[in-house]
């Protein structure tokens, strides 16, 4: 194995370690169809619902889920082409 196999493999495990963390942390979204006749987005909180904590979680997983797949597909590629 060559170091940046190494290095590139601790990453996509700290990475995903992170993202598992970031997805337990969230809020399940039980609200159903009574958020949706209560009218839950024309609350005060509705309208700020982009600088709570929860959405900031949300846009976290995306984009270490973005990262985790760039890693993979990365790995992948290194493995198959560069590391013959």
């Amino acid at each position: 194995m060559q170091w940046y196999e190494i290095v590139l493999g601790a990453v996509l495990i700290v990475t995903s370690i992170i993202l598992v963390v970031v997805v337990l942390m969230q809020e399940g979204r039980a609200d159903g169809l009574s958020g949706a006749i209560a009218g839950g987005a024309e609350t005060f909180f509705g309208k700020n619902k982009g600088r709570t904590i929860e959405q900031k979680l949300v846009k976290i997983t995306k984009a270490l889920a973005v990262v985790f797949f760039v890693l993979s597909l990365l790995a992948t590629l290194i493995v198959l082409f560069i590391a013959k």
